[in-house]
């Protein structure tokens, strides 16, 4: 149960005073009742509220799935850089309180993004105790050999840096497209570990997160809520 000015304040992505002055302003009704007070407590579950003649269907925590596009940082705020973030070109209806990427995929790095307002889930699958694999294409500026597959199955160090044990394979045959699984998110992880062999990634994609795909159906930007099912896909090995 939570207060109804937070919840109108999450979902609409506005200040608590703003709630408080819509339900003033008899805009908003629960079950289709006028709301008088602030304080009044809701059942996420059951409850149906409207605001304004529009339904809103809140939720205590949200899961998206994005396909970020090249050129995009994964952060919550670029002010400092003037450049765009995964949470600026969410849609509008989308956007609430306290969303963040799970997760961090370089600025040229595209594919599958998870944004929540969820810290506890959040920590679950990025703790190093998880190792949740993450699976990625990569484009090679030269193939790849036994050399470099061995390396990458058995475990190699890269400076200071251990990396465990990672499935590489070629796609379609194609020794300079290269499937990627890792079980962790070290800095240019996999862009290291080719380059430490002398190879260039030129192109790097996640398409898998536990054992849930990237939806092919997201154009480069476009985004869409994760389901409970969905979400245990993502804790699976």
């Amino acid at each position: 149960m939570e207060r109804i000015d937070k919840i109108i304040s999450t979902e609409l992505n506005i200040a608590r005073t703003g709630a408080r002055e819509l339900i003033k302003s008899g805009k908003v009704f629960l079950n289709g009742v006028p709301v008088k007070s602030a304080s009044l407590k809701i059942n996420e579950e059951s409850d149906i509220l409207n605001i304004g003649g529009k339904e809103i269907r809140f939720r205590k925590y949200v899961y998206i799935m994005m396909n970020k596009p090249e050129g995009v940082i994964s952060s919550t705020d670029g002010r400092k850089t003037a450049e765009k973030t995964v949470i600026d070109i969410l849609p509008d209806e989308m956007k609430r309180k306290n969303l963040f990427p799970a997760g961090r995929l370089d600025k040229n790095t595209t594919g599958f993004v998870l944004i929540t307002d969820d810290g506890n889930f959040a920590h679950r699958i990025l703790s190093p105790k998880s190792h949740i694999p993450k699976t990625y294409i990569a484009g090679l500026d030269k193939p790849f050999d036994d050399i470099v597959l061995k390396a990458f199955q058995s475990g190699m160090t890269i400076g200071s840096d251990v990396c465990m044990p990672a499935v590489l394979e070629a796609v379609n045959g194609d020794f300079k497209t290269a499937r990627v699984v890792i079980k962790q998110g070290m800095y240019h992880q996999i862009k290291r570990m080719f380059k430490s062999f002398g190879i260039e990634v030129l192109s790097l994609k996640r398409i898998k997160m536990g054992k849930l795909c990237l939806d092919e159906a997201l154009a480069p930007g476009a985004c869409r809520f994760i389901d409970k099912k969905e979400l245990e896909m993502i804790l699976s090995e």
